[in-house]
C-alpha cells in the first residue's frame, strides 16, 4: 500500500434499525472526537425538561465505546430510562490510486465493514419483546 494513496471514501447509507420513531425524537451522532460533556449536556437537559420522551444515540467505529459511555451517564442521571440496543455494520468503500500513474498499477477498491451501535432511550416503556431491550435499572 506504500505505492498508493487514498483518494475517495464512500459510505453506504444504513437505515436506522428502529421503526415508528416519534417525530420529536432527538438523534445524536456521537463522533470519536466528541467531548462527552457536549452531547450529554444537550441530551440530559432535553430529557429533564420533558421536551422529548425518547432519544437515539448512534456511534460507529471508534465512537462505539464513547456512545455507550454517554448512555450510561444518562442512565445514572435520569434513573427511569428504558433502553433498546442494536448493533449493526455499515459498509465503507475506499478508492486507492497509485502514487505514480505510470507505474502500471490499477486502482484498488477496498470495502470495509465498520461496527455501529444504535441505542434508543425512552422515558416511557419500550417494547420488552424487542431484542436488545433493557428494563429500568439494568
Amino acid at each position: 500500500m506504500e505505492n498508493y494513496k487514498k483518494t475517495k471514501i464512500g459510505e453506504k447509507p444504513c437505515p436506522l434499525p428502529f421503526v415508528d420513531l416519534p417525530p420529536d425524537i432527538i438523534e445524536m451522532k456521537v463522533k470519536d472526537g466528541s467531548k462527552i460533556r457536549n452531547p450529554m449536556g444537550y441530551a440530559i437537559s432535553k430529557m429533564e425538561l420533558d421536551l422529548v420522551q425518547q432519544i437515539l444515540l448512534t456511534g460507529s467505529g471508534k465512537a462505539v465505546s464513547k456512545t455507550i459511555t454517554c448512555v450510561e451517564i444518562m442512565k445514572q442521571r435520569l434513573r427511569e430510562l428504558h433502553q433498546i440496543t442494536k448493533v449493526l455494520f455499515k459498509q465503507i468503500e475506499e478508492i486507492w490510486e497509485p502514487i505514480v500513474p505510470k507505474a502500471s498499477l490499477d486502482d484498488l477498491t477496498v470495502k470495509r465493514n465498520i461496527p455501529e451501535i444504535c441505542i434508543l432511550l425512552g422515558k416511557d416503556a419500550l417494547d420488552p419483546q424487542e431484542p436488545g431491550y433493557q428494563a429500568l435499572g439494568s
